[in-house]
């Protein structure tokens, strides 16, 4: 499969030395897509994601980004700039960023700590997308947002995650009406529980005890987790040419979880 192959420059996915944004990454560059990609704060993990991508014969560049921090939207715009004059364009933005948030009952939540998760989630995205709108018009291009099933079937506690990233898939659909004109493509992917990611983190950090995923299993029809793989699929399709109707739409890959 090479749905990349004939594009000029490079995807960009924004979090791509993550557990999402890697598998993401190595898909892109496995069917023809040069890589570009950021880490928040590890170089070593951003050096590894690029090994990866070029192991599949494809060219690769990697960009430190914080987007939690104050100067996220100068950040952002020199990174964009960056991987344009590089790769000599941008076909693909693809933005998989996202800390780990703590489950908690919103009633626990400062409101401090909901701004500050606003500000790096949906502000966050907005910072790279804007940037990135000229060259995606030349390229005819696609962004894919990565967010959550959360947003079609909430579970208890998720709040601090599913509303920063709902701001995110309403983005996605104003992007999707006013950039089509221009043959600019704007989808998002909801990741339900999967095995790896910030399900993988929230299990690690005792978020979710063995009576929460038993539950959880019990509300997925399919009665079993994801991977970063199903959703690196999911997005790949959205982004390739396969999907070229497609656009200010948002694909769960939850194993039913919503319905």
């Amino acid at each position: 499969m090479s749905d990349f192959g004939d594009r000029t420059g490079a995807a960009l996915v924004v979090g791509g030395s993550g557990g999402l944004g890697l598998a993401i990454a190595r898909m892109l560059a496995s069917r023809g897509s040069d890589v570009a990609l950021t880490y928040r704060s590890r170089p070593d993990a951003g050096v590894a994601a690029a090994d990866a991508v070029r192991e599949w014969g494809r060219h690769a560049s990697s960009y430190a980004l914080d987007l939690g921090g104050a100067p996220a939207t100068t950040d952002a715009a020199a990174v964009v700039d960056a991987v344009v004059a590089a790769h000599g364009g941008l076909h693909t933005l693809v933005y998989a960023a996202g800390p780990h948030v703590p489950m908690t009952h919103l009633s626990a939540v400062e409101p401090a700590a909901m701004a500050a998760q606003l500000a790096a989630d949906a502000a966050g995205f907005f910072a790279v997308v804007r940037p990135a709108l000229p060259a995606l018009r030349d390229a005819q291009g696609s962004v894919v947002a990565v967010t959550t099933a959360a947003t079609a079937r909430y579970p208890v506690r998720d709040g601090l995650s599913s509303a920063p990233k709902a701001a995110v898939e309403a983005i996605v659909r104003a992007l999707a009406a006013e950039e089509g004109r221009y043959g600019v493509r704007v989808n998002a992917v909801g990741p339900g529980m999967l095995t790896d990611g910030m399900a993988a983190r929230l299990i690690g950090s005792g978020d979710l005890d063995d009576a929460a995923l038993a539950a959880a299993r019990r509300n997925i029809p399919l009665r079993r987790f994801g991977t970063a793989t199903d959703v690196a699929e999911a997005v790949c399709f959205l982004a390739s040419d396969r999907a070229g109707f497609i656009s200010g739409q948002k694909l769960d890959v939850d194993g039913g979880f919503g319905v």
